[in-house]
């Protein structure tokens, strides 16, 4: 239980973390809530599925790994929960994105419409910001501030 309290739960008390996981929540939720809910344009599980098979190769299984991150790891990035863990999970998502697909386009985005296929730098981006978030962990206002606060008044 000390791990658990001294190494996933611990956050450096910064606003800076606290702005990180909460725009990096923000970004991602509407991608999980496309491919999980069908909202924002999305099409819905079952339709990312087939897409998520045809396109990438890789099993149904990943697939829905890729919903349960974007989806609910969004969510609990809002609330501070298990930061450190979902940024481990966004950054390993991300990689993968990057090798599976993106990687031949290059890394700039297709602004122009130019180009067979979308670059790889949002994904550095998303990367980035995961990275802070497993190092540093969730910052004020985090439901992990809270567990790990009560754990030591005990």
């Amino acid at each position: 239980m000390a791990f658990f309290k001294d190494r996933i739960l611990a956050t450096h008390d910064t606003w800076s973390l606290t702005i990180l996981r909460i725009f990096l929540g923000l970004m991602m939720w509407p991608h999980g809530a496309q491919k999980l809910l069908g909202w924002f344009g999305g099409a819905g599980p079952a339709a990312f599925m087939q897409s998520f098979e045809k396109v990438s190769g890789l099993p149904g299984w990943l697939g829905w790994l890729v919903i349960i991150i974007e989806a609910v790891g969004s969510i609990c990035l809002l609330l501070g929960f298990w930061v450190r863990l979902w940024g481990l999970a966004f950054i390993g998502l991300f990689v993968g994105i990057i090798l599976a697909i993106h990687l031949p386009y290059g890394f700039f985005m297709n602004w122009g419409g130019n180009q067979a296929g979308e670059g790889y730098e949002y994904h550095l981006l998303v990367i980035g910001m995961a990275w802070a978030l497993a190092v540093g962990g969730a910052g004020k206002l985090s439901i992990d501030q809270t567990m790990a606060n009560q754990e030591r008044r005990f």
